[in-house]
């Protein structure tokens, strides 16, 4: 007798299992990573990426691009994933968690064609990755932070090895002191990265960024009168409101029934009395500056005129938090009740015109925790990537000022920790010595990399590192791709350094991507999500008529 079939999907739903299912998971993730390859190291190269509303992007950063790059196979999007949680956690390294983790998939790729268990391979991953992190903070190098003059020159190394492979490399020694400037002045405990404003003008030279030492915002929108205000004071004292200071235009249909016409000019007074009565109470608290996230209309704005008083309507909510910061004010809600101690202060006060823009810029912040970067540049691309590259940079500088343990960079510590999972991997029996051999492999996709984008002959390279690392692990540990010099050097007598972190967690990251992906063996797609019309078709007798009836 004939079994009845079950069904248990939905018709047309597609179900991919097996072995198969896996290895079309990997090729996913391997073209995912080729596409990003190149854009590696201080040679790497730069993608171009117009998105659907037609805006152009150009980016080497990994995590700008995965996030441009529209994945759409369910696998590969772990990578996007896994870039931006290194960009959010430490800032760099974004191109080299997707390349190991594709490099790791590639390299145990064989052996789940021959028929090794997934899980043997993942719990061998995870056996190499432990000893790969356990082995870099044996290496790590601490700096005391007691030597002032060392640690700055520590910080400076290691933004300018980020800037490297960024388009700012050819000014980092321009841009490396500001970043440098701009993460020493946060609150040392807490290092908000947010605190640290960054201001786009078009037009000029990269050398005309500035970092001011307080906060700066764009001018706002303004009305008549506003030209009257004095533009610059010294000692002001600084108000900052959520509060709106202008008349209220009646709803829409509103009524008053009057009976008299002094009645409605009673109506009338009334409001003008409420607007005055909060004018006069900021005036009474002593304010020079006077900011609100809300307008500030032109009844308000000739009000201050008239009285030397500088005001500002429609501030962001970014740029006012930070002059609260640094000034020591406290956002108000209302203007009863002002005194002085709910102003802040700063040592000088001024507009002034950057490029074709006013800009407000409050300069000797007692309390002082933030700072603003401008940065000038011909193209708006360029500026957005500088941006990118000057983010990245201090996330890094943040995350050594905290850690102050650091690595040698240029491929040099990869190659380290391959040799050393080589000798690890001879200590181990079973299967579990090849996926570890197979780690120590994949690692070396970093210096390999970094020679075919400069353009040296990568088996030379990599045989001279292989080499040395094996002969003298002690002597040759540091030794990496020294692009400059076009020649195995080095890199920590190079100074190309890089927190400690940026490198444990590209490495946790990569091996639990590599792992997760691993473990899936079956991909379910129901037809709904295959079709890109379902969402938008309204379910029947949903509408505004009744369904047909058959």
């Amino acid at each position: 007798m004939m079994q009845p079939q079950v069904i248990v999907l939905k018709e047309g739903t597609d179900t991919s299992q097996g072995v198969p299912q896996l290895l079309s998971n990997i090729a996913a993730c391997i073209a995912v990573c080729d596409t990003i390859r190149t854009t590696l190291g201080p040679r790497g190269m730069d993608k171009l990426i117009v998105d659907s509303q037609k805006r152009v992007t150009i980016s080497n950063d990994g995590a700008t691009i995965m996030k441009l790059l529209d994945v759409v196979q369910p696998a590969a999007r772990t990578l996007v994933d896994i870039a931006r949680a290194q960009d959010a956690e430490v800032g760099d390294g974004t191109t080299s968690v997707v390349l190991l983790a594709g490099e790791l998939l590639k390299e145990v790729r064989e052996y789940i064609e021959e028929g090794v268990g997934a899980q043997v391979v993942i719990k061998g991953i995870r056996t190499a990755a432990d000893l790969a992190v356990s082995r870099i903070r044996e290496l790590a190098v601490s700096v005391d932070r007691s030597d002032a003059a060392n640690f700055r020159a520590l910080l400076e190394k290691c933004a300018a090895t980020s800037m490297n492979s960024k388009l700012i490399g050819s000014q980092k020694e321009f841009f490396t002191k500001m970043v440098v400037d701009a993460v020493m002045r946060l609150d040392q405990e807490e290092l908000n990265e947010d605190m640290i404003g960054i201001k786009k003008i078009p037009g000029g030279a990269m050398q005309d960024s500035l970092l001011v030492d307080g906060v700066a915002f764009k001018k706002s929108f303004s009305y008549a009168g506003f030209e009257q205000q004095p533009k610059a004071f010294d000692a002001p004292k600084i108000v900052c409101l959520n509060v709106e200071l202008e008349l209220k235009a009646e709803k829409d249909n509103a009524e008053v029934r009057v009976d008299k016409v002094s009645e409605y000019q009673a109506v009338v007074d009334a409001e003008w009395k409420i607007i005055f009565d909060k004018l006069d109470s900021i005036i009474a608290a002593g304010a020079n500056v006077v900011l609100s996230r809300l307008p500030i209309g032109d009844l308000a704005t000739q009000y201050f005129a008239d009285r030397d008083i500088f005001c500002a309507g429609r501030v962001s909510k970014d740029d006012l938090d930070r002059v609260c910061e640094a000034t020591g004010c406290r956002v108000q809600s209302t203007t009863a009740g002002l005194a002085a101690a709910h102003l802040g202060t700063c040592e000088r006060f001024e507009e002034r015109q950057v490029g074709g823009q006013r800009f407000n810029i409050f300069r000797g912040c007692p309390q002082a925790k933030t700072c603003t970067i401008i940065l000038r540049g011909g193209a708006e691309q360029f500026i957005d990537e500088v941006e990118r590259s000057l983010h990245d940079s201090i996330m890094v500088v943040r995350r050594a000022v905290k850690n102050q343990a650091i690595v040698a960079g240029g491929g040099a510590i990869e190659m380290e920790l391959s040799r050393h999972l080589r000798e690890a991997a001879r200590q181990i029996e079973g299967k579990q010595q090849l996926i570890v051999s197979a780690v120590a492999r994949a690692l070396e996709v970093i210096p390999r990399q970094l020679c075919e984008n400069a353009g040296f002959d990568t088996t030379d390279f990599i045989t001279q590192l292989r080499a040395r690392h094996a002969q003298d692990p002690e002597r040759f540990r540091w030794h990496g791709v020294g692009i400059d010099e076009e020649a195995v050097a080095d890199m920590y007598a190079n100074f190309v350094w890089e927190p400690a972190l940026v490198k444990i967690n590209a490495i946790t990251s990569a091996a639990e991507a590599a792992c997760l992906i691993l473990s899936v063996d079956e991909t379910v797609t129901s037809q709904r999500s295959q079709d890109p019309m379902a969402s938008s078709r309204p379910a029947p007798g949903h509408g505004r008529g009744m369904p047909m009836m058959g």
